[in-house]
């Protein structure tokens, strides 16, 4: 039977398929991450919208209902100083009146990984730990390393990469343009330069030694065995998960994943980001000047995503997808996990 071609990523972290379930902040929990880990995956908890508290009751919560490794995930941006945000609000003031709210600062912002979360992740020991918008300082990243957990950085460049390597981190994922969400990119190069998987993925293994995870339009056994041929040691996928019953995303968001047609925006937190059109894109474009930089947006945006959902409507806020979401299959999370798998060693198996 033939076995899965690179088994350093396996070797690192103990999964039983190559896979890693996104943290998807937002569109994911503790139900799915304990499904993708009792189907042999990576089981991912995104930590940047949450407090301390509650990083440690989710970990805590997983802890009690599944057995394997668990990877908690965190931001490292740097939150930008308070900023006029009058233009923006300015463009959102018709729907502030439509729908009887007043402009405010609600919502929660997304914030940097720091020293009082750091000793949360000291206390809780997982195995895995991974970064997205570069790293923590050094002190940081330092007291993760001596606690001898697996430490991931996320790339969308070889620049970034070869950066990540650098500073010691132990597996890098290669994030193509066709990737859902936050595009991870921190050393600033044009978005406009962004790289698609297929031709990111290869130059990222050519140039680093560590295992190479990668992401992006990847959402079928297909997608899995392209990625392994082309030198990935494993996968993180997220869109693929978000058609599973375990996601906690609205029935909107759900249907829309089957019509694909995503843009990248940054009307949702003022930094790119893929997802599925809604009515605030398609009424103002998916790209706007008037927004503060990330992840201040959010907060003016608040009250009316707050209202709108009241009304059943979802077109104020994040519905995050890659470009692949039409592919997905609406299965449970531990059924999918086995299911991806067992595809894509059949695929490698007619190759080999």
């Amino acid at each position: 039977m033939v076995d899965w071609p690179d088994r350093r990523f396996l070797n690192l972290v103990g999964t039983e398929h190559p896979i890693i379930q996104a943290p998807m902040a937002g569109a994911s929990g503790v139900d799915l991450c304990v499904a993708a880990i009792e189907g042999g995956a990576l089981g991912s908890l995104p930590c940047a919208m949450l407090t301390p508290d509650q990083v440690r009751e989710q970990v805590i919560e997983v802890r009690r209902r599944a057995s394997g490794p668990i990877n908690l995930n965190f931001f490292c941006h740097h939150m930008p100083a308070d900023a006029d945000d009058s233009a923006w609000r300015a463009l959102l003031q018709p729907y502030y009146d439509e729908f009887f709210v007043e402009p405010g600062n609600g919502g929660s912002l997304r914030l940097p990984f720091d020293s009082k979360m750091c000793g949360v992740v000291e206390q809780l020991r997982p195995e895995v730990v991974s970064f997205h918008f570069g790293l923590p300082d050094a002190a940081l990243l330092g007291r993760i390393k001596a606690m001898g957990v697996t430490t991931i950085g996320n790339a969308t460049s070889v620049e970034e990469a070869s950066w990540l390597e650098s500073q010691g981190v132990d597996a890098i994922i290669a994030q193509g343009f066709e990737a859902g969400g936050h595009t991870g990119r921190f050393l600033g190069a044009d978005p406009a330069a962004a790289l698609g998987l297929l031709a990111l993925l290869p130059q990222i293994v050519d140039a680093v030694s560590v295992p190479v995870i990668a992401a992006g339009g990847i959402a079928d056994g297909r997608g899995i065995a392209a990625a392994l041929t082309l030198g990935a040691s494993a996968v993180q996928l997220g869109t693929a998960y978000l058609h599973s019953p375990e996601t906690p995303i609205s029935e909107a968001h759900r249907e829309k994943l089957k019509e694909g047609g995503t843009v990248f925006t940054n009307l949702m937190t003022g930094g790119l980001a893929r997802g599925l059109r809604g009515r605030l894109v398609d009424e103002l474009g998916p790209v706007r000047d008037e927004a503060p930089r990330y992840p201040l947006a959010s907060a003016a945006l608040s009250p009316i995503r707050a209202a709108a959902e009241k009304q059943r409507e979802y077109g104020f806020g994040p519905m995050w997808a890659g470009q692949a979401a039409p592919l997905g299959q609406p299965l449970p999370a531990a059924e999918l996990t086995r299911k991806l798998a067992a595809d894509a060693l059949a695929i490698l198996e007619r190759r080999a």
